[in-house]
């Protein structure tokens, strides 16, 4: 199996929720026309973190939902994305897998970034998810929970091929976000798809880089800090021979730690 994947990096308009979704509209059939079958979008890319008005934006996400079937059915498409999902008086940060036209999963972002207030306005979530798509088993994270290891591995034990990783990474933390990445890839030996948003959002600056990255660490693709998309081929089976010649798996010592 080789997936093609794509990273589309945006400005997200926050607050905005039909210049994203026009954004994502024009994007999701360009990648698609240059054989792309994962389309990564950024952490919630239809509304931005617009707090003020989250409970309003997320009613919209049902419709979106919609759509988003509707497209990565007649482009042959795996979507994955972070949007706003009503809940009470908060909102979850959700990622919504879209494959084909089926709803193969959500995940409610676990970690919220209390620096910056999310847990003030959003639900956590409780649960990960390892979604079985037409393009094999993808995990997916979301932002923050990149520096909590333990998320990432337990997908990866569980059988992950490839993590997808929608941000909202603000500057001056890049270097973060890069090491942190290839350590991903690097310790679970799969692929990381990762989509960043680019530009200035809110009172943050926002540098992009979105990156596709192999199981060895090393960088396929990587974006400036401009919008645009990246493209790479995901071969299964370099991960297979590269788990065989460093067997970290089969050394594992869960039991002592």
């Amino acid at each position: 199996m080789i997936i093609n994947a794509a990273a589309i990096q945006f400005n997200v308009k926050q607050g905005d929720v039909d210049a994203n979704l026009a954004y994502v509209r024009a994007a999701l059939p360009r990648v698609a026309a240059q054989g792309a079958n994962l389309a990564v979008l950024p952490e919630m890319w239809s509304s931005g973190f617009s707090y003020k008005d989250l409970n309003e934006l997320a009613l919209r996400t049902a419709g979106i939902v919609d759509e988003l079937l509707t497209l990565s059915r007649e482009l042959k498409l795996v979507i994955v994305g972070s949007m706003p999902e009503p809940n009470g008086d908060k909102v979850f940060n959700t990622i919504y897998v879209v494959d084909n036209g089926s709803l193969c999963g959500v995940y409610r972002k676990i970690h919220l970034f209390s620096l910056l207030g999310e847990d003030r306005a959003f639900s956590g979530g409780d649960s990960w998810l390892l979604a079985d798509t037409s393009i094999g088993k993808v995990g997916v994270i979301i932002c923050y929970d990149l520096r909590f290891p333990e998320l990432s591995r337990r997908l990866a034990v569980e059988g992950a091929q490839v993590i997808c990783v929608p941000a909202q990474w603000p500057k001056p933390r890049q270097e973060h976000w890069r090491t942190l990445l290839r350590a991903r890839a690097i310790e679970n030996q799969l692929f990381v798809v990762s989509c960043n948003a680019c530009g200035i959002i809110g009172k943050l600056d926002f540098f992009g880089m979105s990156m596709i990255i192999n199981p060895k660490g090393e960088v396929l693709a990587e974006s400036g800090e401009s919008e645009g998309e990246i493209f790479a081929q995901l071969d299964m089976q370099t991960m297979i021979d590269w788990r065989a010649q460093i067997p970290c798996f089969n050394d594992r010592k869960p039991e002592c730690y």
